[in-house]
């Protein structure tokens, strides 16, 4: 099926999304605009492997490109000289301690190349109700009880998808990441969702998967049987040094 304007959503939150396959190729992977940002509706989308990505002033808009960018848990990669580093760090990594922080952190980070965030307010409070249901979590860096890198995003079964990360200190948004993918292989976790293509996670071990493959993995994963709920006290704390 082939179409050439994106698919308005219908207003109940619970309306199903079009079939991911069917997105735009110009632009890569629009797929629908309208809708809201309720829980159910976000998290029927990630299932689908859909994701929202507007602009303030900009009307709700979903996407899934096509190819993906994609970590395999046990493929992020801290260069030789980043690790050295490490080795002498006294941070740690923690999860859903500060998801707010974290996610207002990602918000303000200014990117290159853009201007403003395309984390609203609107979104920062989405994504605080799922985290509140335990859906959407929060990876923190910590030197001490300051907040010095983060990553947060969605799990539905055993899949995760990545929203954003920062780094308020040097390599931080690294070892939060680096952490992230330690923890969730070692729970048979096999993907993180990078959503689209970026230098910095290509260095970090990111890769191009076809969507027709990620969706095929994505389907899978999250029909697996893992309750949600805070990570605090599963994920437990990581010596950053460990990383190395």
């Amino acid at each position: 099926m082939t179409r050439h304007l994106p698919w308005r959503l219908d207003d109940r939150p619970d309306a199903p999304f079009p079939p991911a396959e069917t997105a735009l190729r110009d632009p890569d992977g629009l797929l629908a605009l309208g809708g809201d940002l309720s829980p159910v509706r976000l998290l029927n989308a990630y299932a689908g492997g859909i994701f929202p990505w507007f602009s303030e002033g900009q009307p709700l808009l979903w996407w899934s490109p096509d190819p993906r960018m994609v970590f395999r848990t046990d493929g992020v990669h801290l260069s030789s000289r980043f690790r050295r580093s490490l080795r002498a760090s006294g941070w740690v990594v923690r999860a859903d301690t500060r998801f707010r922080e974290v996610i207002e952190a990602c918000a303000a980070s200014p990117r290159p190349g853009q201007d403003g965030t395309w984390i609203t307010r609107d979104m920062v409070e989405a994504y605080v109700a799922l985290h509140a249901l335990g859906f959407a979590h929060s990876v923190e860096v910590l030197d001490g009880d300051r907040l010095v890198g983060g990553i947060y995003g969605v799990a539905i079964g055993r899949m995760f998808f990545g929203e954003s990360m920062f780094s308020a200190a040097s390599g931080g948004s690294k070892v939060a990441l680096a952490g992230l993918a330690h923890r969730l292989s070692s729970w048979g976790w096999p993907l993180i969702d990078a959503q689209v293509e970026n230098e910095h996670l290509l260095r970090m071990g990111a890769q191009h998967w076809p969507r027709e493959r990620f969706l095929g993995l994505v389907r899978a994963q999250v029909a697996a049987d893992e309750a949600p709920g805070a990570w605090t006290a599963r994920f437990g704390e990581i010596p950053a040094a460990s990383l190395a």
